[in-house]
This record gives C-alpha cells, structure tokens and sequence, in this order.
C-alpha cells in the first residue's frame, strides 16, 4: 500500500470518527448533526432585492392595521344594543379576540421598527416602533435592546436572553428538591417523577400562568432569562435603567421607554375619568390581554420544540443558534394578520432586517443552504403549543448540544441517554 492511499485512509477515518462525535439526537429519537454551513453561504444564496425596505410599503401596513382598529372599537359601540346578557357578552369576547389579534399585528410592526427592518430610516423606524410599542404598554427600546441580545445569542444556554430552558438541577429545585438526591440515570427514577408530579391538568394550568402572565412577568422580573449573580430579581427588568440587561450608554432610552408608558397609561386614566373604567377593560384591557397571549404563544413556539437543540459555548455560533428556532403555520392570520411573523422566523432569526413582505421568498432560497436543519411543523398550532409544553421540561446540565427531556417518557429519547456524543 502506498503512503498517499494509507494517509487518504487514514484521513477518512479520523473523519468518521469526527462525524459520529458530532452526532446527537433529538427528543423523538431522530439523528441530529451539527450544522456546518456558514453565515456567508446565507446572505450569497438571498436575491438581494429581497434586503430592500421601504418604508412607504410598511407604514401602509401601520395604517391599514390602525383603520382595522378603528372600525373593529367603532363596531363595539353597538354591542350594547345586543338583546341579551349572553350575547352581548359573546360579542365582547369576540371583540376581545379580533381586536387583540390586530393589536399584535402592530405590536409585529413595531418589532420590524427594533429591527431596522421597517425602512432604511433609523429616525423613522424608532419613531414609529416607540409609538406603537408604547401604546401597548411596551418598553419599547428596553426590549429592543434587549431582544437584539437574544439575536445575537439564540440558542446558547449561557448568554441567550429569553426562554431559555432548565437545567434538570434547576428543575428540581423549582420543585423543591435537591439535585444531589436525584442522580441523573438512576436505577429508580420513580423519586424524581413524584417530585416533578408533571400531569396533563399541571401543563394546562401552567401554560393558562404563562399564557396570562408571562409577557409582565418577563418585563419586570425576567422570567425564562438569565440570572445575573450580584443582583436581585427586582433589578433585572426592563424598566429599571441600571438594570444588568442594559449597557450605562444606552440608560436615556430606557428612561424614554417609560416615559412612553407613563404616557400611554395616563391616556388610560383620562379615558377612565371620561368613560368609565368598565370602558376601558372592555375597549382596551381585554383586547390588550388578548395581545399578550398571542405574544408568548408565538415566541414560546418559535423557540420550543422538541426537533430544536441547545448549545453551550463549545458548539455555539451564530449560524446554529439561528438554525434553533422553528417555522409554523396559522393560516391566514399568521400571515396577513400577524404579518408572517409565524411562518417565517427562522428566515428572521438568521437575517432579521430582511422585511416580512420579502421573508417568504427568502425563505425559499436559505431552505436550499440549510436542508434537513431548516425546522417547520405545520401541526396545530395549539396542539403544538400542548406538547410543547408537556414534552419540552428540561435539557442536561452537562454537554456542549443538548435537547429537551420530560419526566414522562414523551419523545423516543426521553431519558437523554442518546444525547451524548458517541467517544472517539
């Protein structure tokens, strides 16, 4: 044998080697290989028409949503003329639903103005995005800043921002134990499945918590973030310009953030002084509620799912953490409504000023760089959002790629043995 076909072998199987150690596996058991394609092969493979902002095309959108407004509150102000108690009642639940739902659809808006991806205007975008945003009750460059943090770390165990998953310590501890009591892969697990006591009636209770209070929650208390050691949970918020989120340069708009709800709930009061505070929950509070639930349903599915991986800082890099989030479908209101929001967020997370209306035909093009690591479920979305939330409970305390387990066996590889790379 020569000494170029031994080394060519040689080569070949120190690759072998190197390829079944980055391989892993997902929670149903399906093989999973760590993503190698480049941020350059991304932006190469996108027309470049599909860069293109125009801010004429997207205040057409800020106006039609606010004329929806306006006709949908200016048809409430017949409910009272309804015949019954239950009707009226039903046609202000329905009101809640429809309003609500064309409120987060401005709320998308004025995400694009965070993004820069609302027109080439950086004047323009922050005007229009600070209005919006502070007429729902947003902190608006507070989450900006901070949400630009979760776009530059997505998927890293350690630094991303914003629903990031327990450990298995740390979920026994949320549940009261101590993580040295429970060693992971012990004979009897059965210990550790009564102190979780996870049931199908805990999820649904769980999820109505996180439905209602998760967006407050995570704005002043930073629920699903990270911790900040040497500071108390009341300090880490996005109200707070010295809170650890932000950086000592960017402290004026913080305080411009709040000066913007100070606003906008004095507006509030106004109208409870005129109108009466019966006006206001059913005008503005519960639409605005509805807003809320639409939010962290959406987000919580684009960041959680059982095909998506985590990384820690040996495996991360911008490219995969990217490539950890996941399209979905809502039809006709994900993408007209919510402005396709839904059904392209992988596209945004990769490139996040490409304009909505230009997402889909970009999304066409990164799909044939990123292949089988393109992620999209076209499962009901509250189906999803269900075994989502029973399926994805924890990830491993140690290992550089990791995905979600449960204490319930949901998911071919469950007990997370699958989840170590096989040793060279």
């Amino acid at each position: 044998m020569s000494t170029s076909t031994a080394e060519q072998q040689a080569r070949q199987r120190s690759a072998t080697v190197v390829d079944k150690a980055k391989t892993f596996y997902d929670t149903y058991g399906r093989e999973f290989k760590l993503p190698d394609y480049t941020m350059k092969e991304i932006y190469d493979a996108i027309p470049e028409h599909c860069f293109e902002r125009s801010a004429i095309r997207s205040l057409s959108y800020v106006a039609r949503d606010l004329v929806l407004v306006l006709a949908i509150g200016y048809a409430a102000t017949y409910i009272h003329l309804l015949p019954s108690f239950p009707l009226r009642a039903a046609a202000w639940l329905a009101y809640a639903v429809v309003q609500g739902c064309v409120g987060t659809g401005l709320w998308v808006l004025a995400h694009e103005c965070g993004h820069q991806a609302f027109s080439p205007s950086k004047q323009l975008n922050d005007t229009v995005g600070f209005i919006l945003h502070s007429a729902l009750l947003v902190p608006y460059f507070s989450w900006k800043f901070s949400h630009h943090r979760h776009h530059q770390q997505t998927g890293n165990l350690g630094k991303d921002t914003v629903f990031v998953p327990k450990t298995r310590s740390q979920k026994i501890q949320s549940c009261g134990g101590d993580p040295a009591k429970f060693p992971e892969h012990a004979a009897d697990e059965s210990r550790f499945a009564e102190l979780v006591e996870e049931t199908p009636i805990a999820t649904a209770w769980h999820l109505v918590q996180q439905q209602i209070g998760g967006w407050p929650a995570y704005l002043l208390m930073n629920v699903t973030g990270q911790k900040y050691e040497g500071h108390s949970t009341k300090e880490v918020n996005h109200f707070w310009p010295l809170s650890p989120l932000f950086k000592p340069e960017q402290r004026f708009e913080i305080l411009l953030s709040d000066i913007g709800l100070a606003f906008a709930l004095g507006c509030l009061y106004l109208a409870k002084q005129r109108f009466g505070m019966a006006a206001v929950i059913l005008y503005y509070i519960l639409p605005y509620l509805v807003v809320n639930n639409n939010l962290v349903m959406i987000t919580f599915l684009q960041h959680t799912d059982p095909a998506l991986p985590h990384y820690r800082e040996g495996e991360w890099n911008y490219a995969r953490g990217a490539a950890a989030t996941i399209d979905r479908e809502l039809g006709f209101v994900g993408r007209h409504i919510f402005h396709g929001i839904i059904e392209t967020h992988v596209c945004h997370h990769l490139i996040a000023r490409i304009p909505f209306y230009n997402a889909d035909e970009a999304t066409v093009h990164i799909r044939k760089v990123m292949g089988n690591h393109y992620q999209r479920d076209e499962t009901n979305f509250f189906v999803a959002l269900f075994r989502a939330a029973r399926t994805c409970q924890w990830v491993d305390d140690e290992g550089d790629v990791v995905f979600y387990h449960n204490v319930h066996g949901l998911g071919a590889n469950a007990d997370g043995a699958m989840n170590r790379p096989v040793k060279a």
